[in-house]
């Protein structure tokens, strides 16, 4: 599972799913550069990968938007030198029943969570398809697999990572890239902490393993998709759902 001498880039890495996927491929070897828009909590997470011995730097970025994405992709690349691993994380919601839902709320919604992949895939192909070797992991969801109400962007942004990651797969596949979606079911994170009691005790009754997952358990998948191990895996939509979801 050693990653040594990769270059992770993964967005959305201030907090939650995002930052314990950057700490786990860090450990794994990796170099990462972090991306997010909170400048703080990145510095943090810099920080914390440096003090372990690792090496990291913090590329502050709103993913909403094309043209910092292509910025901070290009600082990037100048100060690594090349990009080995993508994992396309950053996520919003802006949830509301589709007869109420605004339309800058669905704009917004699939800007982030798909639009935004699509652009970093873009600006770090060259660098994979150069050295014949990479790595894109696309952050999917549950609910991208079977909906939810009052989820209708985020659902279909979601449903959307899926289509582009098996596109993608079968576009670089003969050039020894893999490109693969991990869909995390109920994960205890900063999104899902707003939600209320009753709906965590509901969501625990559909969970075969009888637990919420941890970002820690996303970051595992990840890291095992982003190694060697995972050389013949591409197209692939890894379920981390505590069996949520089967079939």
């Amino acid at each position: 599972m050693t990653l040594s001498g990769r270059v992770a880039l993964v967005t959305g890495a201030s907090q939650g799913i995002g930052r314990a996927c950057a700490l786990r491929l860090a450990e794994a070897g990796a170099s990462v550069a972090a991306a997010a828009r909170n400048q703080e909590k990145l510095n943090e997470l810099v920080q914390e990968i440096t003090h372990k011995g690792g090496k990291a730097a913090a590329f502050p970025v709103d993913v909403g938007e094309e043209e910092q994405i292509k910025a901070a992709l290009k600082a990037a690349l100048a100060q690594f030198g090349k990009i080995d691993i993508l994992v396309n994380n950053a996520g919003i919601t802006r949830d509301q029943l589709v007869m109420r839902m605004k339309r800058p709320d669905w704009d917004s919604v699939l800007n982030t969570n798909l639009t935004s992949a699509y652009l970093c895939i873009q600006q770090v192909i060259g660098s994979m398809l150069k050295q014949r070797w990479g790595r894109i992991i696309n952050i999917t969801s549950i609910f991208g697999q079977m909906g939810q109400a009052g989820q209708a962007n985020y659902a279909s942004s979601k449903a959307g990572l899926i289509g582009l990651t098996m596109a993608i797969a079968r576009e670089v596949g003969s050039r020894n890239i893999t490109c693969n979606a991990v869909a995390p079911g109920f994960i205890e994170t900063a999104m899902t902490s707003v939600l209320g009691e009753d709906m965590k005790q509901n969501a625990l009754k559909a969970i075969p393993l009888g637990r919420v997952g941890t970002p820690e358990d996303v970051a595992h998948a990840v890291a095992f998709l982003a190694s060697e191990g995972a050389s013949y895996i591409t197209g692939h939509v890894l379920n981390v759902n505590g069996g949520m979801l089967m079939g």
